[in-house]
């Protein structure tokens, strides 16, 4: 029976303990000389530094075709130079109609013989199939880019998602193909090309296809954070993520040096999320000042939302810092984009109807309703004295799956309240969902009662965005860090 290419990635990552794919990108500024000899030298000098730390090898064609029918010979026997227990991935972005797709087969799996190559999906199923057919050879689907104009399309949304009890709701164009690899990886040979520049979008892709491999390009030369990218798209068994680094170790003065420091440096972080059931916060992250995150951190900010100075807090104790985000219904726009950051969680999530809770969640849920077409309950705050008396607005059945939507999540104590009122009415509740987790507690509450708690963001992930693009004076920053750390 043949072995399918990721049973093959993870033999080689267990018998090296790595998750590092190391690039062969001979870029021109880096070779001694501009002949194909420079660029075999090149390459050979690193696979013999790197080899026992490799979980992987990557040689981006265009800089071999650069150098025309010499070149491709060139790559040939780079890959043959190759140890044969480390597969080989040709970074080449192909993509095309199936007959044209059936020859790219025949160029990269039986003439230079890798083992995966990354494909384009723009032209769908019947371009991407013939890469799939034997489950021997692998395919890398670009979903989310690590280059800064990957938004330009890849953002889009587009319609046509079944979510809870089959409705339809808005995506984004990269989820879109996170989904159809899911539905496409009969063979276990597809996994997904997701930038580490793109946190959020990584662990967007991770909630989308939990059991996928993602190839995260972007650590080092192209800013990419590599914690960021372990927390945010390793599978709870330490594995499912490949993580390709090329300049970083090339244009390093000791290159197995580099290889070993990124080797530990992966697998620190590595146990520090493994075994972990499933991460609760779900962060919109990003560094640039047009991305959703930067956005929404901004907007938040600017409509008055999060707040910096002195406030007593209902418990009498005076923080530095406070969040009101009642005040978005005066802000139509961004009650639309908070809306929207709710919906990648949700749709990872089973449920028959939102429960808003009373009273700043309410517009935000009724704009989440609309956005995903879920029906919204909520629980009343006090008693109704009158009419129906009922503890409950809105229409629902007993035995009905209901997730909670609340603003803000802080000790846990009113969504214990709430939980409480729904479940007396035979509804089931398992997750809460909110914008911020302000980290006091809240998770660790809820998870005692066999809820989870799931975050769209954490207080910390907005304070250090402030800080880094100096959004917010250095001292308010700190007084905020001092008040969560010691109101845990």
């Amino acid at each position: 029976m043949k072995m399918s290419f990721f049973s093959r990635l993870t033999e080689r990552i267990q018998q090296v303990d790595s998750l590092l794919c190391v690039g062969l990108d001979p870029h021109p500024g880096e070779l001694t000389a501009q002949t194909v000899e420079a660029v075999y030298t090149f390459c050979l000098r690193l696979i013999e530094a790197t080899n026992a730390y490799a979980a992987a090898y990557k040689p981006n064609i265009a800089f071999f075709e650069a150098f025309g029918a010499q070149g491709i010979s060139t790559l040939r026997r780079v890959i043959a130079d190759i140890p044969e227990s480390i597969p080989v991935i040709l970074d080449a972005k192909r993509g095309d109609i199936a007959s044209t797709a059936r020859a790219y087969v025949q160029a990269a799996f039986n003439q230079l013989g890798v083992h995966a190559i990354t494909i384009n999906p723009y032209l769908g199923r019947d371009a991407v199939q013939p890469f799939l057919d034997d489950a021997e050879h692998g395919v890398f689907l670009l979903c989310k880019t690590s280059n800064t104009g990957a938004a330009d399309i890849q953002d889009l949304w587009v319609s046509g998602f079944s979510g809870a009890a089959g409705r339809q709701s808005d995506i984004h164009l990269y989820e879109k193909v996170a989904l159809l690899a899911q539905q496409w990886n009969v063979n276990d040979n597809l996994g997904l090309v997701v930038g580490a520049t793109q946190p959020g979008a990584l662990q967007r892709v991770r909630q989308l296809t939990p059991d996928l491999w993602i190839l995260a390009p972007g650590i080092g030369a192209q800013g990419g954070n590599l914690k960021e990218a372990i927390d945010a798209a390793s599978r709870p068994d330490g594995m499912g993520l490949l993580i390709p680094v090329s300049r970083g170790i090339s244009q390093a003065a000791d290159p197995r040096k580099a290889a070993e420091e990124l080797h530990q440096k992966i697998n620190q972080q590595r146990e520090l999320v493994r075994g972990k059931p499933g991460r609760k916060v779900h962060v919109l992250s990003g560094k640039k000042s047009n991305d959703e995150f930067s956005h929404l951190a901004d907007e938040l900010l600017e409509a008055g939302c999060i707040k910096f100075g002195k406030f007593t807090l209902k418990s009498g104790m005076v923080s530095p810092i406070y969040i009101d985000l009642r005040q978005l219904v005066s802000f139509p726009g961004l009650l639309e984009d908070v809306a929207r950051a709710y919906l990648p969680i949700l749709r990872t999530l089973s449920f028959d109807r939102l429960a808003g809770l009373p009273y700043a969640a309410l517009p935000i849920a009724t704009a989440i309703g609309f956005k995903g077409d879920w029906p919204m309950i909520y629980p009343r705050k006090e008693a109704k004295t009158y009419g129906t008396k009922a503890e409950i607005e809105g229409v629902y059945a007993a035995g009905e799956h209901i997730v909670i939507i609340d603003d803000l999540a802080t000790t846990g104590g009113s969504k214990l309240e709430a939980i409480e009122k729904l479940t007396s009415a035979g509804l089931e509740v398992t997750d809460v969902v909110v914008l911020i987790d302000r980290q006091s507690g809240a998770s660790e509450a809820l998870a005692k009662a066999s809820i989870q708690l799931h975050a769209v963001t954490s207080l910390s992930q907005l304070l250090d965005y402030y800080e880094r693009n100096h959004k917010v004076p250095a001292e308010q920053i700190a007084s905020a860090r001092q008040f969560i750390s010691t109101s845990r």
